[in-house]
């Protein structure tokens, strides 16, 4: 049983802080991977909370192995998520603040496969051409950074 679980078993769902991490994963073709997800239908990153002694990049790189069988090599910082903005409230009723790093991976090996207990489907798709169930306002947040560093990276390329 995970920490959040064991958590959860003692507080039920109220209010809790979630430390976590998450990552973009990016293509050659600069499509991002999105995994459609069991609990909400939503189309997300792969990302999730933290375990008890792990640093926010061990919780990435675990996240994407179990989520999508893919390994990450190098990872770069995009964005830290917190705040009263961070608030989220699962289809169980369970209410969380996170506190997130998020992380940009171009760099990956392995074979994508579907991590059926929290996940239906996934693939990549252009940052402009996202599926319409992507959620929240923090999401136009997070994938407005996106943007902005694909085109950099598209412009350091020149």
């Amino acid at each position: 049983m995970g920490y959040i679980l064991e958590l959860r078993k003692e507080l039920g769902s109220r209010p809790i802080i979630m430390a976590g991490a998450g990552v973009i994963i990016i293509n050659d073709k600069n499509e991002i991977l999105l995994g459609k997800r069991k609990d909400n239908k939503y189309w997300d990153y792969p990302a999730g909370s933290m375990e008890t002694g792990e640093s926010f990049e061990e919780c990435a790189r675990r996240e994407v192995k179990e989520e999508t069988g893919l390994e990450c090599g190098k990872l770069e910082y995009l964005m830290e998520l917190s705040g009263k903005d961070s608030f989220y409230e699962y289809p169980n009723g369970d209410q969380v603040y996170l506190a997130c790093i998020l992380y940009v991976c171009r760099d990956f090996t392995g074979t994508l496969k579907v991590q059926e207990d929290e996940v239906t489907e996934q693939g990549f798709f252009p940052v402009d051409e996202l599926p319409q169930t992507v959620p929240e306002k923090i999401k136009e947040r997070i994938f407005d950074k996106v943007r902005e560093y694909i085109r950099f990276s598209c412009i350091n390329k020149v």
